[in-house]
């Protein structure tokens, strides 16, 4: 039996901000990242829409970086008191995966963070609160997906929240909360959106629901990120709504080892998630490409890619993700992004054990041992495809 998974309802497109009038409800925690959803007038239009509804609000604020265990702790004993019924979470996925969190430690203060990073595990949610999520950037997906990552500031470690329980009640995804966002922004944000249907398309639990998404995103992505980044707005709106289509994608799939090395390695090196996702994603393809080349080279397919079969269909994919990194102005190696062979050789044993025990791992289509894991980290730092070959 397979399972699909997305949220109650999903708005989307030009006024989809207009159906808070219709939520009820008396309190609603307002969870955001900075201060440009402040800024650029959103949240005075989001706490305009929730007062038609007779809906009070509370603002927590400052989840523009990953959060960590103790950060969503805080956030939940600060709700203790407001006791709302709604928790929104407005901005990247930063701040999304914080409000999520924040949700389930609301509702069970005692759970320990160890519990809590079991994946499937958690306890039934919505005893007092829904969750609605309000997208700020285009990429991760979470306000449709079951994932919140939440970082053990102790060990440095990312950790992805896993349960259906955590997937949003409603998702709204209006292109006026993007019609500012910085272009390397949208370019980290989109890799990771572009990541999302390739992981989800050859990960283990793959369905014909989510191969359908993935196939579907991934051409619609390929034919707008690049454009979104250099300013078309129609292009932006394109990528706004298919990269909650990639999240019910992988939310539904999961994911695969791109995410585990992005995971382990980006609070290391200081690399932003969808950066990092791009880094990894073609060495990644490399490596996997000996046991789902024939799902490589369909995405390649769709994507309008030249080959005369499945090995050089999937060569071209890899040389497309390679060169749309460049024309993004992303790194393709760590080295380029700046990482040194010194601190990379003094933390890549260190995350390549930690890559191993990250739920995206047990669903990459190649089954991957711990020195698989770094000869991976090897080849995208070194930029050496051989290193994952061997």
């Amino acid at each position: 039996m397979s399972r699909f998974t997305i949220p109650r309802d999903i708005f989307f497109e030009d006024n989809a901000l207009e159906v808070l009038r219709s939520f009820e409800g008396e309190k609603a925690a307002l969870i955001i990242g900075g201060g440009s959803v402040k800024q650029n007038g959103n949240l005075t239009t989001i706490q305009k829409h929730l007062a038609a509804a007779n809906i009070e609000t509370e603002v927590l604020e400052g989840y523009n970086t990953e959060p960590t265990a103790a950060m969503v702790k805080q956030g939940a004993e600060e709700l203790a008191s407001f006791q709302p019924d709604w928790i929104i979470g407005i901005g990247g996925g930063s701040a999304m995966d914080a409000a999520k969190a924040i949700w389930l430690f609301y509702e069970y203060p005692e759970l320990s963070f160890e519990d809590a990073t079991k994946p499937f595990e958690l306890p039934r949610l919505r005893k007092k609160a829904k969750f609605a999520g309000i997208p700020t950037t285009s990429g991760s997906g979470s306000e449709v997906s079951n994932l919140s990552v939440v970082m053990d500031e102790k060990t440095n470690i990312k950790y992805p929240l896993a349960d259906f329980e955590l997937t949003p009640d409603i998702a709204i995804i209006d292109p006026a909360m993007i019609e500012n966002l910085p272009g390397h922004i949208a370019a980290y944000t989109g890799m990771d959106a572009f990541t999302h249907t390739i992981e989800a398309y050859v990960a283990k639990p793959r369905t014909l629901y989510t191969d359908i998404l993935s196939l579907g995103g991934a051409e619609v992505i390929k034919n707008n990120l690049l454009a979104s980044c250099q300013g078309s707005q129609d292009a932006a709106k394109q990528m706004h709504s298919i990269q909650a289509m990639a999240g019910m994608a992988f939310a539904n799939a999961v994911l695969g080892n791109v995410h585990s090395l992005a995971h382990k390695s980006g609070p290391t090196f200081g690399i932003p998630h969808g950066y990092a996702n791009a880094i990894y994603l073609p060495y990644v393809i490399q490596f996997n490409r000996a046991v789902v080349e024939d799902r490589f080279a369909e995405i390649a397919r769709r994507l309008h890619l030249e080959g005369a079969d499945d090995a050089e269909l999937t060569d071209a994919l890899v040389a497309y993700i390679f060169q749309l990194n460049k024309d993004l102005g992303l790194a393709t190696t760590l080295q380029d992004f700046g990482v040194s062979e010194e601190d990379f050789n003094k933390h890549v044993d260190t995350m390549a054990k930690n890559a191993m025990d990250d739920p995206c791992t047990g669903t990459n289509p190649r089954e991957t041992t711990e020195a698989q894991m770094k000869e991976l980290y090897k080849a995208a730092f070194y930029g050496q495809e051989a290193l994952v070959k061997a």
